[in-house]
């Protein structure tokens, strides 16, 4: 497996992966996934500012991570969210810990200080691959989406750089 900037030839990919979260899960809040169009002008603009990373293997896209702006305002430009997603079939073998691995090396060398995961709750495993990984909840929102007909709450997770 190797770990490599997404490019616009990945968003086919990328947006298979995402769009099961959408229409399968409540882990995305989105309702409708992204065209195939939608992730590559997506991948283009994230990744002119902060990294946007694939797991690859024998030619396919097993998953991937990417980090963006937590906020628009200036003075947040030290703090960074993060978004990571797995092919349905990939989860519990590494990948996940690779690829935020990778991420945060990339990022020690900038500005970014902290980052958030905004995880769903109960989040899927989510919750705990993030505590692994050294995040930490510092806030929870409670049924502040609705998918599904359920409502739903996430936890925001911060990690220190």
């Amino acid at each position: 497996m190797i770990i490599r900037d997404a490019t616009e030839k990945d968003a086919a990919a990328i947006a298979s992966i995402f769009r099961y979260y959408v229409e399968e899960t409540a882990i995305s809040f989105e309702y409708e996934a992204p065209t195939d169009e939608a992730m590559r002008r997506k991948i283009i603009e994230s990744a002119n500012h902060l990294p946007y990373l694939v797991a690859e293997e024998n030619n396919r896209i097993l998953g991937y991570v990417y980090a963006h702006p937590f906020s628009q305002r200036e003075a947040y430009r030290i703090s960074a969210e993060v978004t990571i997603y797995l092919d349905k079939d990939c989860t519990g073998k590494g990948i996940g810990k690779a690829l935020y691995e990778e991420l945060e090396r990339r990022l020690s060398g900038t500005e970014v200080r902290n980052l958030y995961a905004i995880v769903m709750y109960p989040g899927y495993g989510s919750i705990e691959f993030h505590e692994k990984m050294g995040y930490k909840t510092v806030g929870k929102l409670t049924d502040c989406g609705m998918k599904f007909g359920k409502l739903w709450s996430v936890v925001y997770m911060e990690k220190k750089l």
